[in-house]
């Protein structure tokens, strides 16, 4: 995808889209398209110190000038307060496949820069093309560095480096009280030092629209000068890294392994069209490694989000099965069996300790779903039989018999979960002491996954000569309550969630699931109507709202600070990963018929050009739920991708009407 002026006329419209790179450990580089760094979290380096977490700002960014003659332009962009500054202006193109590429031209200088990560590593490659006019010039790089946790701004006070100037090429940097070293090398030029200087006041646009700190210092230790002659080409490499030692200082190098990298992704998906193989390199962002389990793990969003168990077991089949990544699916789902603990699986690692965090009754019935959908790809049933099916019996003995968080099988064999006190669904906002979103009870969605898990318990157990039979009766007396219980027929859809003394009939997705799981709970004219009346109320062209607008607790527009967000975050938000499961259940009550398929392709063509916003070749984890869904939240999420993906491939969308 190329974009032009067009995209930054003004430097709102700028800011507006931006651009992510990832290492494979948690580490990543982000930006705007047009260089200015409106987050806290971006930056060109933002390393992982001990994978996925640990996450630390490095290099903030590299700004750039040209000198011409007796003529000085500064090709950089950033915002302080009260001032823009628009380097922008020199920009003729960015272009964002494969790799990020900045095209600057001033007279007759012209000027690529290509920003590349070394998979597997902490660090960053900066390459510049300079194509020279009839005069020499000297190209000035200067480097923006820092050292903190990446959800924190910096003060000059905090930015104490021991700086050593190691050759003409390159300087290391020692963060006070640390034991790491951040080099930075330039192939070409000569490294200046210069003492006690910053950059003052760094303004994030965002963070201040979001209620949190928004300004932030960075510490300049000097700069790279490279002379150019007259009518010379030269490819000039700038790398930071946190590594032991610089591998490989071939700009053009690295550039070109990870391309070969990224396009073998693509060819082992074996998808020819253009939105399946840019779904694919998007779906490689989020696998990650995790250090303390020694496994693959699916990163939840950027840029702020760890891995979480709920997201990594709906994310599964869309970013590691239908991309052909078995391996790393197989490595994910054994990592998940080690640590069931009393019917449960963590539903986050945390960044500190070793302890997961196991409060969440889905993630567990979520993991259901993702060994099934495992086997029907690679039809691995002794994988499973091995590693994993002890465990799904004793998540089924345990929801049966109750476990943590008053998770137990009820008189009517539906699953009740939790307290007034607790949020334990995926939808989960809570602001101190109050629960925005009450699930507590027995939650649609909940129940449409335990039927799901008994169904799925069945068809296995019979496969590995164990009886199944306890396992079908329980799943049809499920299903039973299930119709009798749920079915609201005043509205002709789901009640979200059932308490003894409280049914509440607010609109929302999750009773989609009750249609488009592998084994979905009710069908017929029961589940056409659920899906006509998600269709109606919730179906926006970014996915599913998260409340009805006709619900008076429906708030359409996601910002300010943390207590209005998460206020809205669950109550008439648009979030795109109940889209995948509209689109599969949309498909299943209407047949599959030829009009059906057309209008599926219509609900993936209105997301299609969401790939050009936000986080250019990624999908956003919520948009406003009002007109013009502004896109919100984390710029890239994984299951977002996921049920896009895996509803396009699956439903054979991608083959056309």
């Amino acid at each position: 995808m190329r974009f032009g002026k067009s995209s930054w006329r003004t430097f709102e419209q700028g800011i507006q889209k931006e651009w992510l790179l990832t290492n494979g450990i948690g580490g990543f580089a982000n930006s705007t398209i047009v260089g200015v760094n409106t987050r806290r979290y971006h930056g060109l380096l933002i390393a992982s110190l001990k994978p996925p977490v640990s996450r630390h700002l490095i290099l903030s960014k590299i700004d750039e000038s040209i000198t011409i003659g007796d003529e000085s332009f500064d090709l950089f962009s950033y915002e302080v307060p009260g001032f823009i500054m628009k380097g922008y202006h020199y920009m003729e193109g960015f272009e964002r496949e494969p790799l990020p590429k900045f095209i600057f031209r001033v007279g007759d200088v012209y000027i690529e820069k290509t920003v590349s990560m070394v998979y597997g590593e902490n660090t960053v490659a900066v390459v510049y093309y300079v194509r020279n006019g009839e005069e020499s010039i000297n190209l000035r790089l200067t480097p923006l560095v820092n050292f903190r946790d990446y959800h924190h701004c910096s003060r000059k006070e905090n930015l104490n480096f021991y700086k050593s100037v190691a050759g003409k090429d390159s300087v290391i940097l020692r963060p006070q009280n640390y034991d790491i070293d951040i080099t930075l090398f330039c192939s070409e030029g000569e490294f200046k030092p210069m003492d006690y200087c910053w950059f003052y006041n760094m303004d994030y646009s965002i963070e201040r629209e979001r209620g949190m700190a928004s300004t932030e210092d960075h510490y300049i230790p000097g700069y790279f000068d490279i002379n150019i002659k007259p009518n010379e080409e030269k490819y000039i490499t700038v790398i930071a890294t946190v590594e032991k030692e610089l591998k490989l200082k071939d700009g053009l190098k690295i550039i070109g392994n990870e391309i070969e990298r990224l396009e073998a992704l693509v060819k082992k998906a074996g998808y020819d069209d253009e939105l399946s193989k840019i779904l694919v390199r998007s779906a490689d962002s989020f696998i990650v490694h995790r250090e303390s389990t020694n496994a693959k793990t699916i990163i939840a969003g950027y840029p702020w989000f760890t891995d979480w168990g709920r997201d990594t077991m709906i994310a599964l089949p869309g970013i590691t099965l239908v991309t052909k990544r078995f391996d790393d699916a197989k490595d994910i789902l054994y990592t998940f069996s080690r640590y069931v603990k009393d019917g449960l699986i963590p539903n986050m690692f945390p960044d500190e300790g070793n302890e997961p965090s196991y409060n969440t009754v889905d993630a567990p019935l979520w993991y259901f779903e993702a060994v099934n959908k495992y086997i029907s790809y690679t039809k691995d049933y002794d994988f499973v039989k091995d590693n994993i099916y002890d465990g799904l019996k004793q998540i089924i003995d345990y929801y049966k018999k109750g476990t943590k968080f008053d998770i137990r099988m009820d008189d009517d064999f539906l699953i009740t979960a939790g307290n007034e006190h607790t949020q334990l669904t995926w939808m989960d906002a809570k602001v101190g002491d109050w629960v925005v979103t009450p699930r507590h009870g027995k939650a649609v969605e909940i129940n449409a996954l335990w039927y799901n898990a008994l169904r799925i318990m069945a068809e296995l157990s019979e496969r590995y000569g164990d009886s199944s039979k306890s396992y079908i009766e329980l799943a049809q007396k499920v299903k039973e309550s299930f119709e009798n219980k749920f079915w609201n027929s005043e509205k002709e859809c789901l009640y979200d969630c059932l308490t003894p003394n409280y049914k509440d009939d607010k609109v929302r997705p999750n009773q989609i699931l009750a249609v488009s799981l592998s084994y979905p709970v009710i069908e017929g004219e029961m589940a056409k109507k659920v899906v006509n009346k998600v269709y109606k109320e919730l179906y926006t062209a970014n996915g599913l709202r998260s409340l009805s607008p006709k619900c008076r607790e429906y708030v359409g527009i996601y910002i300010g600070d943390q207590y209005r967000r998460d206020g809205a975050y669950h109550q008439g938000t648009v979030w795109t990963w109940p889209l995948g499961h509209f689109i599969t259940a949309y498909l299943r009550v209407n047949n599959y018929s030829d009009k059906s398929k057309k209008d599926a392709m219509s609900f993936i063509e209105a997301i299609k050009d969401h790939l050009k916003d936000a986080c250019i070749g990624s999908i956003s984890e919520i948009f406003d739920g009002d007109e013009p869904l502004i896109p919100r939240g984390c710029y890239a999420q994984a299951w977002s991708v996921a049920e896009i993906l895996r509803a396009y491939i699956e439903e054979d969308l991608n083959k056309g009407i």
